[in-house]
């Protein structure tokens, strides 16, 4: 079997209209058709070489988001999460916080010339957006499993 892409992901999301501002207005994505046939609720965006497939919560039995809610999971990006690339990480984190999205975790050096930073979309999604910086001057530091307390 021989990959040719990947094409799109699909998240669960608690409001459709929240959504549509997250992804269309606030990361800029276009919103596409959705095949006539397709009768539940959700919406579609085209991005740069992928689409994402929004997926009503109560038309489905999937929970909505991925994110872990709290622990060090969240802040080193140790959980599910979907990666954006942005041409600016400090403007791009900019642009979120000033329309109150909480930076959950980072910037931080992956270790290999990307910087990395997460937030939590409207429902929960946990979203990650990185730069490649090879000249970054932040501190790489170990990332080591994390485990739950007993």
């Amino acid at each position: 079997m021989q990959l040719r892409k990947m094409d799109h992901t699909a998240l669960v999301v608690h409001d459709l209209e929240q959504s549509r501002w997250f992804y269309g207005m606030l990361l800029g994505m276009q919103e596409i058709p959705r095949p006539s046939n397709f009768t539940f609720g959700g919406c579609w965006f085209q991005g740069p070489g992928f689409q994402l497939h929004l997926i009503l919560k109560r038309d489905t039995t999937a929970p909505a988001g991925l994110s872990p809610t709290q622990g060090e999971a969240v802040y080193r990006g140790l959980a599910h999460h979907i990666a954006f690339e942005v041409a600016d990480l400090d403007a791009a984190l900019a642009h979120l916080k000033a329309h109150h999205i909480k930076i959950i975790g980072g910037p931080m050096p992956r270790g290999d010339g990307v910087i990395q930073s997460y937030v939590s979309d409207p429902s929960g999604n946990f979203l990650e957006f990185f730069m490649c910086d090879p000249n970054s001057t932040l501190q790489v530091e170990e990332r080591s499993a994390v485990r739950k307390s007993p």
